[in-house]
């Protein structure tokens, strides 16, 4: 499996300010019992989804979603959700803007820390250590091989900041559609991480009736503590 060319067009949870809670907490207790009841259909139809994935050989959507949290320099930490695009003797390999509020913090502190969480085989695994950008010419080979909707997205989003509204948004698209009407560059401010593990935990779920199992413990030939 090729981890770079997994990707997943994220559609259907859009987003109208309109309809959100003035409250966040009300907000995600909104959410939180949608994704927990949701609808008989709706998980039928999941199911079924997940069934025809596997029947035609294709991965389980997002298996290679991680939890990336990071630090400032006064260590106020932040998480979010990306995409494991590679993994090898270096460690585990990602991409995203350098000015959103993750590159600023990976620029503060290097320190940082990734979650793995594969609910169908009640596993999670945690791995914590240091990162270092990527050479220029490994990103640029990388932003080469998305489609060009996303070459522009890098482009026209500056993540974690504000925008008026997505008509802005939509409008600085299309300007920069027409300004690389043919080959787009690599965006100066985006590209990739790569994590050395100092640090993985292995865990599974058993259920409250057995006791937490202790992290597997293994050693890794960079010396760096695995366990």
């Amino acid at each position: 499996m090729n981890l770079a060319d997994l990707r997943e067009n994220y559609q259907r949870g859009q987003l109208d300010r309109a309809d959100l809670a003035p409250d966040p907490i009300l907000q995600f207790e909104r959410w939180f019992v949608t994704a927990s009841l949701g609808g008989r259909w709706r998980r039928i139809g999941i199911a079924c989804y997940k069934l025809w994935q596997a029947i035609i050989g294709r991965p389980p959507t997002d298996v290679n979603a991680m939890v990336l949290a990071t630090a400032d320099q006064d260590g106020n930490p932040s998480t979010r959700n990306v995409l494991l695009k590679g993994v090898d003797a270096r460690g585990f390999i990602f991409f995203t803007n350098y000015d959103s509020r993750k590159g600023r913090e990976l620029a503060e502190n290097p320190a940082a820390a990734l979650t793995f969480y594969w609910s169908e085989l009640e596993r999670q695994v945690c791995v914590a250590g240091t990162v270092s950008k990527l050479p220029v010419g490994e990103s640029e080979a990388y932003f080469k091989s998305r489609p060009r909707d996303s070459q522009l997205g890098a482009w026209a989003s500056d993540q974690s900041a504000a925008v008026p509204d997505r008509t802005a948004l939509e409008q600085k698209w299309r300007e920069l559609a027409a300004k690389f009407p043919g080959d787009i560059p690599l965006p100066p401010n985006w590209g990739g991480y790569v994590l050395k593990p100092e640090r993985v935990d292995g865990g599974w779920e058993l259920g409250d009736h057995f006791p937490s199992p202790r992290p597997l413990p293994w050693e890794s030939e960079n010396g760096s503590t695995v366990s």
